[in-house]
């Protein structure tokens, strides 16, 4: 199977199959071409040609996980691990700027609006057994990730499904039955991020009959000259070439997930100081509100001609008041996973090893933790007024504010010097479940 890369129009690459597996080439006329950017880190433009080693998890990254993925294959009669007949299904509309296949002839860019009432709750109730509208008439995407989620654009201001390769522009998160409040969570956690001064997709709620949903800004999407433009990113996985099943530090997969002390080092290698700093911020954030999903997928970084960026953050959200979800966080903080048990002594470990200074580290987490506490009753207020409401914003912001003020006092604390507890491996494909 032979399976061309555009960007813009432009092809970019093949990625072809060989004995050993697929194999990336770049384009002769793409590696001379003056705003060229590499697909991936992993993939630098200094190569022509990239094997199976590192195109396999940089592919497989493209893909959902989980169950979304099985119900993909089902639909489609073909097995998970053929990737390359998937993404050739579903690459038209892709995370990042490029799409997989050649343009098709007489099919031209475009939307279906969702006009009716009922169509945007029908679709919602069906994203568990068709998944990103699979063997719809025109309709190729995908995102990676466990949870149902659709790709959507707004031509005119009304929700619309993408056809024939068109870019989609927002990404809908429906509510998840087994995570009651699931949207407000999440909508707390982005707002209060904003809030805080950290860059983070822009974010809005709304309803669709009996059904509620967060409805995302895609960040991998510009508007140029009136027309909308898909910018290049990857995420931390793909970036240091991790299969998806290793997005965990600690995980079953049999690969070594990324530490935070890698993710320093591939900013510290690629980006600014200005990068590291906000990673860190991120990080301490996350700790601060109990995210214990922020694994390597859940942070990506923008590539172009130029240096590359840290992506704005997405898919924040706050496992403190579930009691179906593990408290482990994605990755040790200086060997410790559980967020309430971190002191300084382990923010200390984590500066260390990621060539930060402990002192001044310290200290950050002091200051993001104050500006947390400050932000959150009017991040509440601001998600309440949006359409889907407050449902259990009051429970989601008393736990935020118990944690971030325990983190805030560790900070300050150098702990008790017993053996840290073993941290426990990932059990599924997200710390969430659905």
């Amino acid at each position: 199977m032979s399976l061309p890369l555009f960007a813009g129009g432009r092809l970019v690459a093949t990625v072809e199959t060989a004995g050993d597996g697929p194999h990336l080439r770049y384009e002769p006329d793409w590696l001379a071409a003056p705003g060229a950017f590499p697909i991936s880190l992993t993939m630098p433009l200094t190569a022509a040609e990239h094997g199976p080693d590192v195109a396999v998890p940089w592919l497989m990254n493209l893909l959902p996980e989980g169950e979304p993925l099985r119900a993909m294959t089902r639909a489609l009669g073909v097995a998970r691990d053929d990737i390359l007949s998937l993404i050739a299904e579903q690459g038209r509309d892709l995370a990042g700027a490029l799409t997989l296949g050649a343009p098709r002839e007489g099919e031209a860019p475009g939307f279906v609006p969702l006009a009716q009432a009922g169509d945007l709750e029908r679709i919602i109730e069906e994203l568990p057994v068709k998944p990103f509208l699979v063997g719809e008439d025109g309709v190729s995407m995908s995102l990676a990730g466990a949870q149902e989620k659709l790709p959507l654009a707004r031509p005119d201001g009304v929700l619309a499904i993408p056809v024939h390769g068109a870019a989609s522009t927002v990404i809908l998160k429906p509510d998840n039955p087994r995570l009651p409040g699931s949207v407000q969570n999440e909508a707390l956690c982005m707002v209060l991020a904003r809030r805080c001064g950290l860059p983070v997709a822009p974010v809005t709620t709304g309803v669709a009959g009996k059904r509620s949903y967060l409805l995302v800004e895609r960040y991998d999407r510009a508007l140029e000259d009136g027309q909308v433009v898909r910018l290049h990113q990857e995420d931390f996985c793909q970036a240091l070439g991790r299969p998806p099943a290793a997005k965990y530090e600690h995980n079953r997969s049999g690969v070594k997930g990324p530490s935070l002390a890698e993710m320093f080092a591939l900013v510290r290698a690629h980006m600014t100081a200005r990068e590291i700093t906000r990673l860190l911020d991120a990080v301490i954030f996350n700790i601060a509100i109990g995210n214990v999903d922020s694994h390597a997928k859940n942070y990506s970084l923008l590539l172009g001609p130029d240096r590359p960026t840290l992506a704005p953050l997405y898919d924040l959200m706050s496992g403190l008041a579930w009691t179906n979800i593990t408290q482990n966080h994605a990755q040790d903080v200086g060997g410790q996973q559980r967020g309430r048990h971190i002191y300084a002594r382990h923010w200390r470990r984590m500066a260390e090893a990621a060539g930060l200074a402990g002192p001044a580290t310290v200290r950050r987490v002091i200051q993001v933790a104050e500006r947390v506490v400050a932000e959150l009753p009017a991040a509440a207020a601001e998600v309440a007024a949006l359409p889907a409401g407050g449902v259990m914003l009051e429970l989601f912001s008393g736990e935020i504010g118990a944690r971030v003020a325990l983190v805030a006092a560790h900070a300050s604390e150098e702990g008790e010097d017993a053996a840290e507890p073993e941290p426990e491996a990932a059990t599924g494909d997200s710390a969430y479940p659905g």
